[in-house]
């Protein structure tokens, strides 16, 4: 189904629940009514076809317009990055380790293989948040002050070497896809996760839940993964040679 501004939001949701949180990133809270995606993005000034993009994007894998995408400002495409790395550092991450707490907190003191995956997360929430750090105060940063420089150069001339200390290139150096990191996690609980405790309900559906919690972080990494490389690292490039013939 290829979601258009014509449907109701409502019904968008009732189609596929898991786009909850990319709408959420728009700020669009549930309680909008019967509106539609037009009217609800002409509302509150969102960028209906950048939307539409997104929501699509998600929603099939098979769907991901790349020149379509790279044609909007990367002020517009960080803006969404952002408020994404807000949604994982505040939503996903606390959410899977207050799980990973309960599992401890019912199991047996000997409990091998959840500290194993307590000792695993916690090394990869803190490489996570290294990586988002260095996204919103590096390469972010550097994108959109490129975005600005060329923008405004119409009106006066670039100032010779303004932009040197940095290149999209580095970025493409040291950008993991770290949401492959997940694999392990999930196949640990997956192959080796037992219920240690006497409290066996509660455990297991705590372990269902982070399982379907990991799952979800996974596609989302996935798909934002996708519109840094395939959309804001090629436009950027495009960026940098636009710069050039500039200066």
């Amino acid at each position: 189904m290829l979601i258009v501004g014509e449907m109701k939001l409502s019904d968008v949701i009732h189609h596929d629940y898991t786009l909850v949180p990319v709408i959420n990133r728009f700020d669009i809270k549930l309680g909008f009514g019967d509106g539609t995606i037009e009217e609800i993005c002409l509302e509150k000034d969102i960028n209906l076809g950048f939307f539409l993009t997104i929501l699509n994007t998600f929603h099939d894998t098979q769907y991901f317009p790349k020149e379509y995408l790279k044609s909007f400002p990367a002020e517009v495409l960080i803006k969404y990055l952002r408020k994404a790395h807000k949604s994982y550092v505040e939503g996903n991450i606390p959410e899977i380790k207050k799980m990973i707490e309960v599992l401890l907190s019912l199991s047996n003191e000997n409990g091998k293989t959840l500290s194993l995956i307590k000792n695993f997360f916690e090394e990869y929430s803190a490489e996570f948040s290294k990586h988002i750090i260095r996204e919103e105060e590096v390469v972010y940063p550097y994108v959109l002050e490129l975005e600005n420089l060329i923008d405004n150069s119409k009106e006066s001339p670039l100032p010779e070497e303004k932009i040197t200390n940095y290149s999209i290139s580095n970025y493409e150096q040291d950008h993991e896809d770290i949401e492959e990191k997940l694999f392990d996690l999930k196949n640990l609980i997956i192959k080796y996760l037992q219920a240690e405790t006497s409290e066996t309900l509660l455990f297991e559906e705590t372990s269902y839940a982070l399982l379907r919690e990991l799952f979800v972080l996974e596609k989302e990494l996935r798909e934002h993964s996708r519109i840094e490389d395939l959309i804001l690292v090629p436009k950027v490039e495009e960026m940098e040679k636009l710069y050039k013939t500039l200066t």
